[in-house]
């Protein structure tokens, strides 16, 4: 995946799983509908409507294809 520099990278762990956009923690003004993205392919996802990088890091938990 090519890497805009107008994206923003989030790294995450097997913890945040499963993973969606936006995150508990994102501030009022960010927020959009709530997507669930599957980070367990490839290991990392860019969101539909914010283009938010997301990279796993670490491995994923026992039981997660």
């Amino acid at each position: 995946m090519p890497q805009n520099p107008q994206q923003r990278l989030v790294e995450i762990t097997a913890h945040d799983l499963p993973l969606h956009c936006p995150t508990k923690d994102a501030p009022l003004w960010a927020r959009h509908p709530r997507v669930f993205l599957d980070i367990t392919h490839t290991g990392e996802v860019v969101c539909p409507y914010c283009s938010a990088r997301y990279v796993l890091k670490g491995d994923l938990p026992k039981g997660q294809h």
